[in-house]
């Protein structure tokens, strides 16, 4: 029995009727496809730390009131053991101030950050680059736009390198952000410029603090394992004295998002409700079209019975059939999986995370649905009476 052999005849058999194959597999696609999809969400491992009003007993054991970038960021991952990156950031004022470029002027918010800002934020840069190390510790006066705002001082000429002015000072755009959108419908995410914490503090605003640092855990598991390090190291860095309040708020942002949370539980149950019933109905279907393909095929079967075909030759044959099928649809709901989730991810704002692990499961158990709901048409096939066989019109 050559196996390869087999299995071309699986493809030409089934190749006959491509529209009935696919419509088949219909049920296995989709199904595939919510299993990856609903397999794909990562829990956030993101905290902010943000100063506070420092109580009387945290001013009379000298704490400094307000964080200081003399222990953030390098020494949080020196000391704090749980975290991967973490970003200062300081936002002027309200927020907002008006920016110029040559005739054209919009009002933003602007924002001071650290290096690491995009990547705990899950953000990517859409054209040139973000700023690095170098140009955050010598507060080069560099600028990175969200798209709003490139399009309203820009209009869809290439930004890069240009020159705007925020507060009457230069600065040079080496940057544009991706789109991003709303968060929660008040606040648009796209109408944003991003310069080093240091710049700002130096140019814009003349401080030397900054108002809250964000920082990604190595794991979404390890979050709070990691804010009570943070907690420690801070209170010690801000002389803070034992049993007074803490001048700084960590807080988890996990919890803030705990509504999201709800409704990504919600979605995953609900796709994996589409997924239960998809693969059923797609076994179901593959062992009715199974058994069609048997029924028309019987003067085939008994042709080959006559020239030397073994039982299990017929079963081997009609149960490939089966699971080149099934894999068919499974590779096709992997693929829809992978898009959907990704689109998810786009759309909804929700962090995801590749599995492998999940594609090769997804794709075995398409096959072992080829295999249960195949066998009984197969073995139906091959017990079918040769000469029986061969007088059917």
């Amino acid at each position: 029995m050559n196996i390869m052999r087999t299995i071309r005849v699986a493809f030409r058999a089934l190749g006959r009727n491509k529209m009935r194959s696919f419509l088949t597999a219909l049920g296995i696609i989709i199904g595939v496809g919510a299993v990856i999809a609903s397999k794909r969400w990562e829990p956030t491992s993101f905290m902010s730390v943000r100063e506070a009003n420092p109580s009387e007993d945290a001013v009379m054991a000298e704490g400094p009131s307000r964080l200081s970038p003399t222990t953030m960021p390098k020494r949080y991952r020196k000391n704090v053991m749980l975290c991967s990156m973490c970003r200062p950031r300081y936002q002027e004022g309200s927020g907002r101030a008006q920016v110029v470029y040559q005739n054209k002027n919009w009002n933003t918010s602007v924002n001071g950050v650290g290096e690491h800002y995009v990547e705990i934020g899950n953000w990517k840069v859409e054209e040139g680059t973000f700023f690095d190390e170098n140009m955050v510790r010598s507060g080069q006066k560099v600028a990175v736009l969200g798209s709003e705002v490139n399009q309203n001082l820009f209009e869809g000429a290439d930004p890069i390198g240009q020159i705007i002015r925020i507060k009457k000072i230069p600065f040079r755009v080496i940057g544009v952000l991706e789109s991003k959108g709303e968060a929660g419908g008040w606040f648009n995410r796209d109408d944003i410029i991003l310069v080093p914490y240091t710049t700002a503090q130096r140019r814009l605003l003349g401080i030397t603090h900054i108002s809250s640092i964000d920082v990604s855990a190595v794991s979404g598991s390890r979050t709070e394992d990691a804010m009570s390090q943070i907690e420690d190291l801070l209170r010690i860095r801000h002389k803070i004295a034992p049993g007074a309040e803490d001048d700084f708020n960590v807080r988890n942002m996990s919890d803030i998002a705990e509504s999201a949370a709800e409704s990504r539980d919600a979605l995953k149950i609900l796709l994996g409700g589409i997924a239960s019933v998809s693969l059923l109905v797609g076994g179901i279907g593959i062992m009715n079209i199974m058994l069609v393909s048997v029924t028309e095929r019987i003067r085939e079967i008994g042709i080959r019975m006559s020239v030397g075909a073994r039982e299990k030759d017929i079963l081997f044959q009609f149960l490939t059939e089966a699971i080149v099928l099934s894999l068919f649809g499974g590779l096709l709901g992997i693929g829809m999986g992978v898009v959907g989730s990704t689109l998810i991810s786009k759309l909804a704002e929700w962090q995801t995370l590749v599995s492998l692990w999940s594609i090769i499961v997804a794709f075995l158990f398409s096959a072992m649905v080829g295999v249960f709901f195949g066998f009984y048409p197969a073995r139906k096939a091959s017990k079918l009476d040769p000469i029986e066989a061969l007088r059917y019109e």
